[in-house]
């Protein structure tokens, strides 16, 4: 995952006091909202508290060979000579 913090947002600063007393709410809210939460001790940066990636979609087998076939000939013409056939004559 990629945090990019030159976006403009900065994130949420709390002290590790805090983060203590109300972790499982806080690692709720990131989850929730996003935004990522930097964690202080005496004003200085310790942990930053980020949302987990999304979870990847799994791939589909539908159109997995669009790119594996080539057409080669002619695809309306039929391959052989239709009196040749005797299913068709009966």
């Amino acid at each position: 995952m990629c945090l990019d913090l030159e976006s403009g947002m900065e994130p949420e600063k709390i002290a590790i006091s805090k983060f203590k007393a109300t972790c499982l709410e806080l690692l709720k809210r990131v989850n929730q909202t996003g935004q990522p939460i930097l964690v202080t001790r005496n004003g200085s940066p310790i942990a930053m508290i980020v949302p987990p990636p999304k979870p990847q979609k799994p791939r589909s087998w539908l159109g997995s060979f669009k790119d594996a076939g080539c057409i080669k000939g002619d695809i309306v013409q039929p391959a052989a000579d239709l009196d040749n056939w005797q299913v068709l004559g009966s």
